[in-house]
């Protein structure tokens, strides 16, 4: 299926592995050019050496940390200064250290907020008024399936990504009659490195799925690829 993005720009950060890396390929595959983002300059130049572009997409590393708002605000601006605009946001970051109630202390709860609320709260603000500017945008958050169902020893991401959600259904009802749309995705067992840092044992966390197997990143990606589509105005 022809997505109709060919010569789009996007910004896909926590993308040096897992799921943010898994959607960045199937953009450069759809011919959109992407900036993949992360904290590690290494594990990013790594990334992108896996990402095969096609219809003369390009692809380009920006490091920055996302937790700090005002390193996201300067990776939109060095993303536009890069491709010459910005008409996708893929928001994305790693979870938060698991732990429960009687275990997290207050202050953990700060650094979680910033790290998957108020980074893509920043990413937005930066980010929408450009699509808003080109009558045509797409934000896909990556979440959790957590926003849904609480999600045992995880409570700093339960607490955190709800809150996104939230904030992102209101922009969603904002920005739609400007031909931007925004949505979350809320994965839950894919085989990525954090699933293997929460739980170790993979093949035993299959067991417990239904279908006896996790699920795929880049299948992942290729939903995310669609939800930028044409087909999802």
């Amino acid at each position: 299926m022809d997505l109709g993005i060919t010569g789009r720009r996007a910004l896909v950060t926590g993308a040096s592995s897992g799921l943010g890396l898994s959607t960045a390929r199937a953009l450069a595959a759809n011919g959109v050019s992407v900036v993949i983002s992360s904290r590690s300059l290494d594990r990013l130049e790594a990334a992108a050496a896996t990402i095969v572009p096609t219809g003369g997409a390009q692809v380009h590393v920006a490091v920055a940390d996302v937790s700090d708002p005002s390193a996201a605000v300067d990776l939109v601006a060095r993303t536009t200064e890069l491709l010459g605009g910005i008409d996708i946001l893929i928001a994305n970051a790693g979870g938060p250290p698991p732990g429960n109630f009687a275990s997290t202390d207050f202050a953990a709860y700060d650094a979680a907020l910033r790290l998957n609320l108020l980074s893509t709260v920043a990413l937005c603000q930066a980010a929408v008024p450009h699509m808003i500017d080109g009558r045509w945008g797409r934000v896909v958050a990556i979440t959790s399936s957590s926003v849904r169902e609480p999600i045992d020893r995880l409570i700093l991401s339960n607490t955190a990504r709800a809150g996104v959600t939230g904030f992102l259904k209101t922009v969603a009802r904002e920005v739609a009659a400007h031909g931007v749309t925004v949505n979350s995705l809320q994965p839950g067992l894919h085989a990525t490195d954090r699933l293997t840092a929460l739980y170790g044992d993979l093949e035993a966390l299959a067991a417990a799925v239904p279908t006896r197997a996790l699920g795929d990143p880049d299948d992942f990606g290729r939903v995310a690829a669609f939800m930028c589509s044409e087909h999802t105005k």
